[in-house]
């Protein structure tokens, strides 16, 4: 198996994937920082130190924090579950990450939820913040093998403050030994910390599909759940919640930090500083020692904080415009700005289609979504936006994150229909077309049919006039013949009556039109003219031929012979 760095990688500078369904960028984040597992590493096993019993980081909280409430409104739809707006934001972008690394897996933001869910209810009562860290630490019971498993410290108490024995550390409960193996930057602020949402969702949706599982296969899910916490329990109260927000969940306001005890900090001792002295064998001769006057200590000077991306600006119009199946002439384009004003550059930006009608796509693989990194001027430029099939509109989105906010701005696409392709040529093509026209005077023409072709392939809808024409007086032009004076062959209305023009029906898919019956009771033999014609002026001149019928020669009586006289 390739690394995950490098499968991430790779995937990544073909598709540059983000989160189609979360608020910015975190497939951004998997690019330019990776986590640190390989891809198809053996499958954690439900006896790995991730799995063990590790207690419940939860404190008895108030039920509102216990249950965030969906606001009204039907924000979340009947029955849907309310979710700390970070904590959403981070399963989804987990989600959409991991499926960019690793399309098998079909990773469900709601499995990482119910895990949230069940390990530190989303962060709530712990200031869950927009960045995704929390104001309190969460941390679990020491693993010190009273009442739970014993795990010896492997972090040296940096993330869970405990140098001796090791504990589950934020809101997913991460394992320190764990999360030095499946660690990841799921906000793209170059960090790898469990304590962080962001972070915590991506390398658990990670770990979860390890050893390239397929977690649509419910053997395999329940597999992966049993390697996070060894229960039957804990895997059917998962996916009880995981089911309850497939069935609906909203985002509600991060609730506020709550005034709970949280499980005690275990620090590294600081050595001292000070050296011992040297004895000295005589007594020194003690010397005043003047006064120092107190000088008045530096004011220490603030850090000037690091520029951060500000805005985005469009490049170009906002009016994206083509017709269906085509590509846009316009490239989208913006420039991302950092506050000090200057460019930002190599900044991850993502372009999204959001409420499409027309089955537009991102370049050949039929992306709905792409990153573009910055350039040095700090433009981004989205390539390869083809229109799709049908006529309709949708929304390009474009966002970036910060570790504050989101920025977005929109594009507007419009698709407009194809124009359907026109007739240029008229041809019988019915089975006796290599034969002229001609019937004898009193039966009627039938069978007779025609193909519109454009670059000789069947045309679809084109609508041809089929008409009985005359040369005009000097020859140069053919005209209608006079309905009221016309000697030759005509058709039948729909309400029986002689006509000499019909419009005939639309071309089917083959580009067929079969000419209705032509009728000859009456006419005198002799050469007719049939015009087809398009509104597009496409003609074509039949020659309609009308002979006598054959006459029979009277029958002279026979001679009866005189009798003799």
């Amino acid at each position: 198996m390739k690394p995950l760095h490098r499968h991430l990688v790779n995937t990544s500078r073909k598709v540059l994937c983000t989160a189609a369904l979360a608020a910015s960028l975190t497939t951004a984040a998997v690019v330019t920082n990776t986590p640190t597992a390989d891809a198809g590493e053996s499958e954690p096993t439900p006896d790995s130190p991730q799995a063990n019993d590790r207690g419940d980081a939860r404190l008895d909280l108030p039920d509102p924090l216990a249950d965030p409430a969906v606001p009204p409104a039907g924000a979340g739809g009947e029955g849907a579950s309310g979710i700390p707006a970070t904590a959403l934001d981070a399963y989804r972008r987990a989600e959409v990450s991991v499926a960019a690394a690793l399309p098998g897996c079909k990773l469900p933001w709601q499995l990482l939820a119910g895990i949230g869910r069940v390990e530190s209810v989303h962060a709530s009562g712990y200031g869950l913040k927009a960045d995704g860290y929390t104001e309190k630490p969460i941390r679990g019971p020491r693993l010190d093998g009273n009442g739970f498993a014993e795990v010896k410290d492997t972090d040296k108490g940096e993330f869970d403050g405990d140098a001796v024995y090791d504990r589950a550390v934020g809101p997913m409960q991460f394992i320190p030994s764990t999360w030095a193996t499946w660690g990841a930057d799921g906000n793209g602020d170059s960090k790898r910390d469990p304590n962080n949402i962001y972070d915590a969702a991506l390398g658990a949706g990670l770990y979860l599909c390890a050893g390239d599982r397929n977690l649509s296969d419910q053997a395999q899910l329940d597999r992966a759940i049993l390697s996070y916490n060894n229960s039957r329990e804990y895997v059917n109260t998962v996916v009880g919640y995981m089911h309850q927000y497939q069935n609906g969940a909203a985002g509600v306001p991060n609730p506020p930090v709550g005034n709970y005890p949280t499980p005690p900090v275990t620090t590294l001792p600081t050595p001292s500083q000070t050296k011992p002295s040297t004895p000295s064998t005589s007594k020194p001769t003690p010397t005043p020692t003047p006064t120092p006057t107190p000088s008045k200590p530096a004011e220490p000077q603030k850090p000037t904080p690091a520029p951060t991306l500000a805005k985005l600006e469009l490049l170009g119009s906002p009016q994206l415009k083509a017709e269906a199946g085509s590509a846009f002439g316009a490239v989208p384009r913006i420039k991302a700005v950092l506050s000090d004003g200057k460019p930002a550059a190599a900044k991850p930006i993502l372009f999204e289609l959001k409420d499409d009608t027309t089955g537009s796509f991102i370049g050949a693989e039929g992306k709905t979504f792409l990153v573009v990194e910055t350039d040095t001027e700090g433009i981004a430029a989205l390539p390869g936006l083809k229109a799709g099939a049908k006529a309709g509109g949708f929304t390009l989105r474009v966002a970036a994150y910060n570790t504050e906010t989101q920025l977005t701005v929109n594009f507007t696409g419009t698709v407009t229909a194809k124009p359907a392709p026109v007739a240029d040529k008229l041809t019988r093509t019915d089975a006796g077309a290599a034969q002229p026209l001609e019937v004898v005077a009193g039966t009627s023409f039938t069978g007779v049919q025609v193909t519109a072709t454009a670059q000789d392939k069947a045309v679809e809808g084109t609508q041809v006039t089929a008409g009985l024409v005359e040369k005009n007086q000097d020859g140069s032009a053919w005209v209608p013949v006079d309905p009221a004076k016309s000697k030759g062959p005509w058709f039948k209305d729909k309400d029986g009556a002689k006509v000499t023009s019909l419009l005939l029906a639309p071309t089917g898919a083959d580009g067929k039109i079969a000419l209705p019956e032509l009728f000859t009771t009456d006419v005198a033999p002799g050469t007719y003219h049939l015009r087809l014609i398009t509104k597009d002026n496409v003609v074509l001149i039949l020659d309609l031929k009308i002979t006598a019928a054959p006459t029979t020669p009277p029958t002279t009586p026979p001679t009866t012979p005189a009798a003799k006289q």
